[in-house]
């Protein structure tokens, strides 16, 4: 009989804390689309601060933070520069092309880290054949390599790269705070360079609902009227907000028990014969290995852990994901670990 379900799928599966829900009923509210909004003034306040830019934007979504950022940045036919696994070319409808008119040109990078060279490489010469590239996008941390933070010095040295061709530089740090946490510095050291930044309070901050976007004030002023253009203006919204503010003020250290528990399932599983992984990649909350030795689909391997109350994703083919966010244990990675070994050894596929 399954006691508990372990749910491995996403840090999106988060819930609230009672903190939270205690801000939303209290918080205090008013119309945002006229900006009278207290608490969303307040959390957008906070967050352009701890990013170190001049202004914020409350959206929904990640996604829809993503691509109010890129209509601010660009004009239709423009090309955007993004890594080849970027979550904004794989994950989000084709938004780029599909509403904001310009074309994704994905390059590869290592680990999902964007060579400087490789960049400047792909930026088009002024040509009428060629559509103008105007913004590069980046990934911090990049879900697809499974949870690879790229550091300031990384960040850096490609954000100069567009900046001498007059580029834009736009980050999707849904979990940016991972990576500032993994990597031990202060989140403005690592977007600095950037334009624009994106960040989620609904993965492992753990708020039930939105992002936020910053940048300078003008360009939020212009990203104000991409998010009211796509439906995303929004009245009383302070009850999303005054979570969003718990997440951010008391929500960010404790990331790093995620981090723990990642490693703890990584080491265990690279110790464990069929399961192929390499730990390297798991510098955060995110862990992606391999079950093709042990003679099963992604899909079937997906099943069996079902069964004993264990939810994990596939990402493709026989590549497997597991999150770790607040409401995954040590004893949660210890009973993964022993339900995969069981599955290993014994193939109770």
């Amino acid at each position: 009989m399954v006691n508990k379900i372990i749910d491995l799928r996403s840090d999106t599966v988060t819930l609230p804390t009672e903190e939270m829900l205690e801000a939303i009923k209290n918080a205090k509210l008013g119309d945002d689309v006229f900006g009278e909004d207290p608490t969303v003034n307040a959390l957008e306040d906070v967050a352009a601060k701890k990013m170190g830019k001049e202004a914020a934007l409350l959206v929904t979504s990640g996604t829809q933070g993503n691509l109010v950022s890129i209509l601010s940045h660009t004009k239709r036919g423009d090309e955007v520069i993004l890594e080849a696994d970027a979550h904004i070319y794989h994950y989000e409808l084709g938004g780029l092309s599909a509403i904001a008119g310009v074309l994704p040109r994905p390059i590869k990078g290592k680990m999902g880290i964007l060579a400087p060279e490789a960049v400047e490489e792909a930026i088009r010469p002024p040509n009428p054949h060629f559509p103008r590239t105007t913004l590069l996008c980046l990934e911090n941390t990049h879900n697809l390599a499974g949870g690879i933070c790229m550091t300031p010095l990384q960040t850096r040295k490609v954000s100069e790269v567009a900046a001498k061709h007059g580029l834009a530089v736009h980050i999707d740090g849904a979990r940016i705070f991972n990576a500032a946490v993994a990597l031990d510095v202060d989140v403005k050291h690592l977007v600095s360079p950037a334009d624009s930044v994106m960040f989620c309070l609904s993965k492992g901050l753990s708020a039930p609902i939105g992002s936020v976007v910053v940048g300078s004030s003008s360009f939020i002023e212009r990203a104000r009227r991409m998010r009211k253009m796509l439906g995303g203006g929004m009245r009383q919204a302070g009850i999303i907000a005054a979570a969003g503010l718990v997440a951010l003020e008391k929500m960010v250290d404790r990331l790093k028990e995620d981090h723990i528990n990642a490693r703890l399932l990584a080491e265990g599983l690279a110790k464990i014969d069929g399961i192929k992984i390499d730990v390297r990649r798991v510098q955060t909350n995110i862990v992606m290995f391999d079950v093709s030795n042990l003679g099963v689909s992604g899909s079937a391997f997906i099943s069996a852990l079902s069964k004993y109350g264990i939810k994990a994703l596939t990402v493709k083919g026989n590549l497997i994901r597991m999150v770790t966010h607040r409401g995954i244990d040590k004893e949660d990675i210890i009973q993964t670990l022993e339900v995969i070994k069981d599955i290993a050894t014994k193939k109770l596929i």
